[in-house]
Parts: structure tokens; sequence; C-alpha cells
């Protein structure tokens, strides 16, 4: 059996068991010694598992993920996007199992009361992870918009585009169920300001992504009208010039067909004449297009 990284840290009143990196053997050594449920061990081995609670006789279950990645890496599944940790506490211990590394874990001070206010801090900590990338999605958004607006629409990637929308749809799903576990989860009366502050940022951040994601939206929509706008005005110089060189090339093929019987192929002037009438035949096609203000 590998080493487990376990560290042991006693409060006044409870004793805090941080476990990081455990194997399955381990854990079934940690479910024994605590008596811990099979199953639920069986979830925190779980890499992908989503947030959950439950409640059992002796103590409380709880697993919440935290971002963990970057917007710049390109993920787009849960796995890629966030890493989870698993509580098991009561009023005399707490005992946190992950995979990853936290560096929240590392700055708790023994500052603390109870298991349940630590429990809190530790949530709160990993609610703040989901500020970052919001932010980064938010700077990436302004500077497609400028890129589509004030620059090159061309510059700017779908792919991308398409890794913001589903990396911030992801994100939102996730801290939607984050939220729905941390209705669950039931506090001393003294902790109930501490998790309703938390309550409060996990809406802040879920209205924020999903203003993230209307922008993305609306980024894409402005982006195939301002592509298919080009395409229009490409369109609109082809016609015009279709329109001025159709009747002027029709004149230069009748006159272009070498018959004997043309007569105005004989006129000494017949050649400037018929320059004159494309010169004519121009401009009544051109201001007919600025009557119609199409140029």
């Amino acid at each position: 059996m590998k080493t487990i990284d376990q560290h042991r840290t006693q409060f006044d009143n409870f004793v805090w068991i941080d476990i990081c990196q455990p194997d399955k053997e381990s854990l079934n050594k940690i479910a024994e010694e605590y008596q811990l449920d099979y199953f639920q061990i069986k979830d925190s081995l779980e890499p992908g598992h989503l947030p959950k609670f439950e409640s059992q006789p002796n103590y409380n279950f709880l697993i919440l993920r935290a971002f963990t990645s970057t917007i710049e890496k390109g993920a787009t599944t849960i796995n890629e996007l966030s890493n989870k940790i698993a509580f098991f506490y009561n009023g005399h211990k707490l005992i946190t199992i992950h995979r990853s590394q936290f560096a929240f874990l590392d700055t708790v001070k023994q500052k603390y009361e109870t298991s349940e206010e630590l429990l809190v801090y530790l949530i709160y900590k990993m609610v703040e992870t989901y500020q970052t990338p919001l932010d980064t999605l938010d700077e990436k958004i302004i500077e497609i918009e400028q890129t589509i607006f004030l620059k090159d629409y061309a510059r700017v990637s779908l792919k991308d585009l398409y890794f913001l929308k589903a990396q911030t749809r992801i994100t939102k799903k996730l801290l939607q169920i984050f939220q729905n576990v941390t209705h669950q989860i039931e506090v001393a009366e003294n902790n109930k300001t501490a998790l309703q502050d938390i309550k409060d940022k996990l809406l802040n951040l879920i209205l924020s992504y999903d203003e993230v994601i209307e922008n993305a939206n609306n980024l894409l929509t402005t982006y195939h009208s301002v592509n298919a706008q080009k395409s229009n005005d490409v369109m609109k110089l082809l016609t015009i010039f279709s329109a001025f060189f159709l009747p002027l090339t029709f004149l230069a093929g009748i006159y272009g067909m070498n018959f004997e019987n043309m007569p105005e192929l004989k006129w000494r002037f017949g050649y400037f004449i018929t320059l004159g009438v494309m010169a004519i035949i121009s401009i009544i096609i051109y201001l007919w297009f600025k009557r119609r203000r199409i140029i």
C-alpha cells in the first residue's frame, strides 16, 4: 500500500483530517477506522462525481467541486474544469478527501471553534475559485466584441467562441448543482449567516455566468450578421459592376461579329459614336443607381 498524504490538525473542540491522493486500499482502511459508509468512500474515489449531500446517523457526507482549470486550456468537461473534495463531518471531526492539491487547504488557521465553522470556510473558498474564470470570460467577451466591431471580424475564431460558450455553460450547470447541495446543508444557528453568504455568492455567480452565456450567444449572432453583411456588400458590388458592363459587353459583342453587311463598320466616326453610346449608357445606369440610393 502506498503512503498517503494525510495531515491531522487538532483544534480545541474537534480534529481535522485532510487526506490527499488516497488509493482504494487506503480509503478502505480509513472507512474501517472512522466507520464510514463503503459507498460514500467509493463516491470519494470517483473522479467525475457531481456535488451531493447525504446525512447519516453519525456524520454528514458532502461532495463539492472547485474550479481548478484555466479558460485558456479549452477544457469542456466537468473533470477537466474542476476537482472535487469529499467531506465527512460531525461535531467531533472533519475529514476531507481529495486527489488534487488545493492552496486554500494549506492556509487554514487554528481559529475555528467547531467543525461546521471550518466546513463553511472551506466551502466558501471553493466557491471563490469560480470568480477568476468568470473575470477571464468577461475579458474574452469584451475582446471578441471589440474585434468584431472595431477591428477585423475575420480575425475572430469561431473555435475560441465555441469553447468560451461550452466552458461557461458547463461551469454554470456545475454551480447550479453546487447551489442545490448547499441548500441541503444544515448548520448551527451561529453559522447560518456565513452559509447564507455562500448561497448569495453562488446566486451572483450563476447570474453572472448566465449573462456571459447570453453575451456569447449575442456575439455569435452578431458575428454571423456581420459576416452575412460583408457577403451582401460583395454581392452588391458585383451586381453593380455587372449592371455597368453587361450592356457595354452586349454592344462590344455585336460589333465584334465580323459580318460583311454591317454598315456601321464603314462609318468614319463609327468607333467614336459607339464609345459615346457606351458612355451615355454608363451615365444613365449610374444616375439610376444614384436615384435608387443603391450607390
